[in-house]
């Protein structure tokens, strides 16, 4: 790429964020609005890096009064070339992602985004410079953004965040994070596989209904975990059928008709335990689909539930209360129950229980949850209907739904993930022999 044209991209990028930095009017206030909005989210060690990010995602994502904001900026820039006007609007496809550092050639990087595992060749600009890059070596993990120069190259865009190098175990939870902070860039760069996960939440969503025959069930945590493991061997069979998979047919049978590695199937199901489930969950991961539907795993805490909900929406996923019942015990009782502050309070602020569960808690018990809100929260002028999304929003809880834990994965990402998990098993069953043989002598 010419020095010059991304020399260009710099300046016009450093005159784009003057334009919204002196602004007035609506375009500071939604600018005000979407940093705030963003900031509420819980993020560890939230600084000035994290915040140049979010302010270069209003400047993609942003809108004001049905425009977006480099819209405006194009509006009030008349010395503007063809070229720049269309690289102006290519930005609008920058994204954040969560990338590994591939190769570091004399000029521009190449980078993987761990996301959806595409790459790119991107060059540094005035907001991630050479002297932020310089100490990256390959292996290395970056929180950062990137924006389009032409079709094929692009530049570092707001900032940057070195992870560093990371092993599997820490990049599994240093993409969990990203899952948490960053809900609405997972597939930036892949809607085809952003569609998939949608699909695959309304798929699971159907087949919970046909299995349960309703889309909430309350049972022991106990039957619940029985029963919904049932759901998950249910489901993955019809997907080995859809497959072609004769599931009653040995592994060796299987392995061969696919084209599969049998040897690579046994070593990966004996890397995490080799069980049943294991074997069935490596087979599925070896199939030729881009997505991967995940197991739900019940923490203990609900399997030794006395009792738990489990809610279906092909939307908002699957949430799974042990509390649902005590809470529409309090609402129902005429008399104060015990703890029921507390749990009043922990459903506002616990980000599980979201708007979705609030309005069925709406629908089914309009006046007694009014009334517990307003005594509890001190707020005698509260109204349901007025005042309940305001109150949510409040708590942070977004009132549209984020891609559930539900929702199929890329098969990249399921491998990392898998491979986590056996890593940190064998790693606490090698501390358990040596404390068992320090304890022996």
């Amino acid at each position: 790429m010419a020095n010059a044209d991304l020399e260009r991209a710099n300046e016009l990028k450093k005159n784009l964020v003057n334009f919204v930095y002196d602004a007035e009017g609506d375009l500071a206030i939604a600018l005000e609005t979407y940093v705030a909005q963003q900031g509420s989210r819980d993020r560890a060690g939230y600084d000035i890096r994290q915040q140049n990010l979010v302010f270069d995602t209003f400047l993609s994502e942003g809108i004001v009064n049905e425009q977006t904001t480099s819209e405006l900026f194009l509006e009030n820039q008349s010395d503007l070339t063809k070229q720049d006007d269309a690289l102006i609007k290519g930005w609008q496809n920058s994204f954040t992602g969560l990338f590994e550092v591939i190769k570091i050639p004399p000029q521009g990087f190449e980078v993987m985004n761990w996301l959806t595992a595409k790459h790119y060749t991107v060059f540094p600009s005035s907001e991630v410079s050479e002297s932020d890059t310089k100490r990256w070596q390959p292996g290395d993990i970056i929180l950062t953004r990137i924006a389009p120069i032409n079709e094929k190259e692009w530049m570092f865009s707001g900032a940057s965040i070195l992870k560093g190098n990371l092993g599997k175990p820490k990049l599994a939870v240093a993409l969990g994070e990203f899952k948490k902070n960053y809900p609405n860039c997972l597939y930036s760069d892949a809607p085809e596989l952003l569609e998939q996960a949608w699909e695959s939440v309304t798929t699971y969503h159907e087949e919970f209904v046909e299995f349960f025959g309703r889309d909430r069930v309350t049972l022991s945590g106990y039957q619940l975990n029985k029963k919904l493991s049932e759901l998950q061997e249910k489901m993955r069979q019809k997907r080995f059928a859809d497959a072609g998979i004769d599931s009653s047919k040995s592994l060796q049978e299987i392995a061969k008709e696919k084209g599969i590695d049998e040897e690579d199937m046994k070593a990966a199901a004996t890397e995490a335990g080799a069980d049943a489930a294991t074997v069935a969950k490596t087979l599925e991961s070896k199939l030729n689909s881009p997505m991967v539907t995940p197991d739900v795993a019940l923490p203990d805490r609900i399997k030794k539930a006395e009792n738990a909900t489990a809610f279906s929406h092909p939307r908002w996923g699957q949430t799974i209360l042990p509390t649902y019942h005590k809470f529409t015990t309090i609402l129902e009782a005429e008399e104060p129950q015990e703890n029921e502050e507390a749990i009043v309070k922990k459903y506002l602020e616990d980000t599980q229980i979201n708007y979705f569960i609030w309005q069925q808690l709406k629908s089914e018990f309009p006046t007694q949850l009014e009334t517990k809100i307003q005594k509890i929260l001190q707020r005698p002028d509260f109204n349901l209907d007025r005042d309940l999304e305001a109150l949510l929003l409040e708590f942070n809880k977004p009132l549209e739904p984020e891609l559930p834990e539900i929702a199929s994965v890329p098969l990249h990402l399921h491998n990392l993930f898998e491979e986590a998990v056996a890593r940190v098993n064998k790693s606490k069953s090698k501390k358990k022999k040596k404390k068992a043989v320090k304890g022996f002598k």
